[in-house]
């Protein structure tokens, strides 16, 4: 009967494991008031319980969001960790505010709701990148495509100038040449017209016409090969810039594509291009971010949803009488402060007087030598005497 009454009144010798004091401290519950609390052990348990999955999904998701950004897994996952102890310490803050008193209040409540959710919406993008990383890189590979054939547009309309006019001048000289040419053609056809009788004078024969026209011939032929021997040169030299342009495009191009990556921000842009035209995939999307999210609002949910109990009471009075207490110390302090300052006040005035008696005599003394001397050696004005007098013996 005594042993039931006992237990009744939460006084029972309940040892809890590590684990479950470990869980009391996620929650942020202390082992000495809750201990006899036999309801709120197990709902500050699963609090705990809460607060504890939270953290491995943090550790775990900020893991994987770092070996995006860093090249060794170690580092990846000792950061992963230590901003997961960083989630750690915001969840424990969060629910730890949540008390009896402002648990229905509509402003704490959304603050810390808000606060949840930016920090679990901006965890569940890795998370989303793990569960869709295949898609994603199919998705990277045809975005990098694209980015490639963008690139290339956008060189091709930089050195369109520059090209256009290298162009143009090699078509101005092709035509100057071009029409030199046609006229050494038409001086040769009618030169072999004229010799074989189908043109001109009709005589068959190298007659004087033929050989002036063989003649005319001859020179816009030599004119012809002078100006091609001429120009040749600027030709090689539009020719050669042509060629340094298309290299300068080349090795652009060469260097933008040492920089195609799967990045955090690339894998992100490929997520968003995936799901923005297949519904399937947003549906499935934004179902993992409202659970993934969740998962992060779990602790606050449950610390918001679960009633308050004994131990809640016992924070509250256990924190009134530590005011109490710590008010009432203040006051005995201040009281003890006051009555040591009046006690060494007397003392000090009794040491003081009891000075001042002791040393009458030795002044007095003192004052007579002085006397004694200004009058055996006439030592000046008496102004000057009571200078010195108020030096050596008053204060």
């Amino acid at each position: 009967m005594e042993s039931n009454a006992h237990s009744f009144l939460g006084r029972d010798d309940y040892k809890p494991s590590s684990f479950t004091q470990f869980l009391w401290w996620l929650a942020t519950a202390e082992k000495e008031l809750i201990k006899d609390c036999s309801v709120d052990r197990n709902r500050y348990a699963i609090t705990g319980a809460a607060v504890l999955g939270t953290w491995a999904f943090a550790t775990l998701a900020w893991s994987y969001f770092f070996s995006t950004v860093v090249n060794s897994m170690i580092a990846a996952i000792l950061l992963g960790i230590f901003m997961g102890f960083i989630i750690l310490g915001i969840d424990r803050t969060l629910i730890k505010g949540i008390t009896a008193a402002n648990k229905r209040k509509a402003l704490p409540i959304v603050f810390r709701m808000l606060l949840a959710l930016t920090i679990g919406t901006f965890m569940a993008q890795p998370a989303l990148l793990y569960l869709f990383n295949k898609e994603i890189h199919v998705q990277i590979s045809l975005d990098n495509e694209h980015r490639k054939i963008a690139k290339l547009r956008e060189l091709d309309s930089l050195y369109a100038p520059e090209i256009n006019g290298l162009l143009q001048q090699k078509k101005s000289i092709q035509q100057q040449l071009n029409a030199k040419y046609n006229e050494v053609a038409a001086s040769r056809n009618a030169f072999i017209a004229e010799t074989d009788g189908t043109g001109g004078s009709g005589k068959i024969g190298l007659k004087d016409i033929a050989r002036a026209k063989q003649n005319e011939y001859i020179k816009l032929n030599e004119a012809y090969n002078s100006l091609n021997a001429e120009v040749q040169p600027e030709i090689n030299n539009i020719d050669s810039a042509l060629s340094t342009v298309n290299q300068t495009k080349q090795k652009e191009m060469q260097a933008f594509n040492v920089l195609m990556n799967d990045g955090f921000l690339t894998q992100i842009e490929a997520l968003h291009n995936l799901i923005k035209n297949n519904t399937a995939a947003q549906f499935r999307y934004y179902l993992l971010i409202i659970i993934l999210v969740l998962i992060e609002l779990m602790p606050v949910i449950a610390k918001s949803l679960l009633p308050d109990g004994t131990y809640d009471e016992k924070v509250r009075l256990r924190e009134i009488m530590e005011k109490e207490i710590v008010k009432e110390n203040i006051q005995q302090e201040g009281k003890l402060k006051m009555m040591y300052n009046t006690v060494a006040a007397e003392q000090e005035g009794e040491l003081i007087h009891a000075f001042f008696d002791a040393a009458q005599e030795e002044r007095r003394q003192k004052m007579h030598n002085k006397l004694q001397r200004w009058k055996e050696n006439d030592g000046g004005s008496f102004n000057k005497l009571w200078g010195n007098f108020k030096k050596d013996v008053l204060m």
